[in-house]
């Protein structure tokens, strides 16, 4: 656990999505706009998710739908254009999150010098994308060989909009993730990006989990934060930072702030 403390700087750390447009090349790229627009949208969300007072941000592709499992390279050339272009703007630790492709967002960690990625790393699904498999063995050799052995690497263990092909038990997927592919932390997530992570499942990975960090990923609002930090050892925080709590909206600094108030006064209590 001491890591979270090291890389975020706090207990229970909020780490916030820096959801960037789509890409040149994904099929809802604005060419009239062009990279020009998705900068713009990008610092508009970046400044206001640090002037809210987030401990931490991911960017993501995360308007490259319909996602990919093997990213184009102009994805992350472009990805990697944006945080350039924005790093002396960024006053918090940063992640990234190359949907769906581990090995693509190592590529982009160690180019921007992310401290941290999160990624569906292991297993093999049935999903909207088609039949989804990974091979973490690999991705573990492809981070031994670009230099990203610091890089903490969050594991998503329910991806959205996907189901393990073999039934197995959640505490089974944590243990044997935990044991095989030795993450950083756990994911555990909701449907969709801005549905509610199963508290119940959410504890379940926690119970097994041991000094393995388990993050909420998906669904955190004003509403539930404290539940959800009561049991988890931080958050992924994207839909309810933005206007009207709406996917496709920019993020609202209003609502981030009072987002955060409520968790720093949980966090006060900690002790």
């Amino acid at each position: 656990m001491q890591w979270i403390k090291e890389v975020y700087k706090t207990e229970k750390p909020i780490i916030a999505m820096c959801h960037l447009q789509a890409m040149p090349g994904d099929p809802y790229y604005d060419s009239k706009s062009g990279m020009k627009g998705v900068l713009d949208k990008a610092r508009h969300d970046l400044l206001a998710l640090q002037k809210g007072g987030v401990d931490a941000i991911i960017f993501s592709n995360e308007f490259s739908l319909p996602y990919l499992t093997k990213v184009k390279a102009e994805t992350i050339v472009s990805m990697g254009r944006v945080i350039g272009e924005l790093m002396d703007e960024i006053s918090v630790p940063f992640g990234v999150n190359v949907l769906w492709d581990p090995a693509g967002t190592l590529d982009l960690a160690v180019a921007t010098g992310a401290k941290f990625v999160r990624e569906i790393f292991s297993g093999v699904y049935a999903s909207d994308f088609g039949l989804w498999n990974t091979n973490f063995g690999e991705v573990a050799r492809h981070r031994k060989r670009i230099g990203a052995d610091d890089v903490k690497l969050l594991f998503n263990i329910v991806p959205e909009a996907a189901k393990y092909l073999a039934e197995r038990d959640i505490q089974q997927i944590a243990k044997t993730t935990i044991f095989n592919c030795r993450p950083d932390a756990l994911c555990v997530s909701g449907l969709t990006a801005g549905a509610e992570t199963d508290s119940e499942i959410l504890k379940k990975v926690k119970d097994v989990s041991e000094d393995t960090p388990v993050f909420a990923n998906t669904g955190c609002r004003l509403n539930n934060i404290e539940k959800q930090l009561s049991v988890a050892d931080g958050a992924i925080v994207g839909t309810t930072f933005k206007v009207d709590g709406k996917f496709e909206n920019p993020v609202d600094v209003n609502r981030v702030k009072e987002f955060m108030d409520v968790v720093k006064n949980y966090r006060k209590n900690l002790n």
